[in-house]
């Protein structure tokens, strides 16, 4: 009976998630409202083949705007790249702190002009439309941060999988959260704010010490009594590296997610639906292992293609079941151990998600 009780929450779930998925698709169709003058902020480290495509996809956006983007040190290979786009202007950055992006952030508020500011990470590549998209939802004073989903795209299989799993159970579980009113996401794709209310909350000084910086600010914004938004645009990233940089991309997502919102992460195995779909099965209860699966690749289909946009959706269907007991082995690892790999540094997290060396 427990098991039975256990599949169908996961296959309503999935049903769930397919009603949040068209919720969200008709709030896309809203019409824009102009964008607010916004200083745009990507911290920068390193030239790599995603930061070129990135900066265009930056340069080509509608409204009035300015587009830094911040280095530890004008050495920095992609400085020479940056100075290609007259749009762009290149901040040395000094400031030192525990999460280095959130040191370059600190600096580059302090180069800002405009009073809404716009993060995301220096991958993260836009539609001309962005600005618009972002910014339009600050015209209402109840909402205090604005984030988006994102699409990855992948240059090889093991990152494809990973891709996968963005596309078909995060996505889908995010718009899940906003439709139930858990405004909780706020993540590096982007994050567009008032720079008042980061002055309220402190300032990016306030949060330099954690490694979920998108988290924490989102959750400090919220503290002021102000509302988290999803924006109706999905941007894009770019995921590569074999079998270990996924499991330890995952891990460490895992872990920052478990010591950020414990109850939360407890929560996840309601939406486990092919392993709760195998456990019907091992225990002969087939009828019951068959619905939930549809149920779940209906929901991954719709979520990842109608939805988010990815190919890859359509092409590797099939593996979403292999990909979602990857997924369940990553969460069960995530239940333990303190400790994450960023950049290639090991880093150790308290169990406030405070970075320690």
């Amino acid at each position: 009976m427990i098991l039975e009780i256990a599949a169908a929450v996961a296959a309503l779930y999935q049903l769930f998630a397919i009603i949040a998925c068209f919720t969200f698709r008709r709030a896309a169709d809203a019409r824009l409202s102009p964008s607010a003058a916004a200083s745009v902020l990507k911290p920068i480290a390193g030239l790599d083949d995603d930061l070129r495509p990135a900066i265009e996809s930056h340069s080509k956006l509608h409204g009035e705007y300015e587009l830094l983007c911040g280095v530890r040190s004008l050495a920095d290979p992609a400085v020479a790249l940056l100075r290609e786009f007259p749009r762009v202007e290149v901040v040395e950055c000094r400031t030192q702190a525990a999460n280095g992006k959130v040191g370059v952030l600190i600096d580059m508020v302090r180069a800002a002009r405009h009073p809404v500011l716009v993060v995301n990470d220096a991958d993260i590549r836009v539609p001309s439309d962005y600005l618009e998209r972002v910014t339009a939802p600050l015209a209402d004073p109840s909402v205090g941060i604005v984030t988006s989903l994102y699409r990855a795209e992948a240059s090889t299989f093991a990152a494809r999988f990973e891709a996968l799993g963005i596309a078909t159970d995060f996505a889908p579980s995010t718009l899940v959260g906003w439709l139930i009113g858990l405004e909780e996401f706020a993540g590096g794709s982007t994050l567009a704010f008032r720079r008042a209310d980061l002055e309220r909350i402190g300032g990016f000084q306030a949060i330099g010490d954690y490694l979920a910086d998108d988290y924490q600010l989102g959750l400090r914004i919220r503290k002021l009594g102000l509302r988290c938004c999803l924006s109706s645009t999905i941007v894009s990233t770019h995921l590569g590296g074999g079998w270990r940089d996924v499991w330890l991309h995952q891990l460490r997502w895992a872990r920052t997610i478990r010591v950020s919102n414990f109850p939360g992460y407890l929560s996840l195995p309601v939406t486990f639906a092919t392993l709760w779909a195998v456990a019907a099965a091992t225990a002969g209860a087939w009828p019951i292992a068959v619905i939930v699966l549809c149920a779940r690749l209906s929901m991954a289909i719709i979520a990842g293609w109608m939805v988010m946009g990815s190919r890859d959706v359509l092409r590797l269907w099939f593996l979403v079941p292999l990909r979602d007991l990857f997924a369940s082995a990553v969460w069960a690892a995530g239940l333990f151990g303190n400790t994450v790999v960023w950049r290639g540094r090991r880093l150790r997290l308290n169990r406030e998600g405070l970075l320690r060396f």
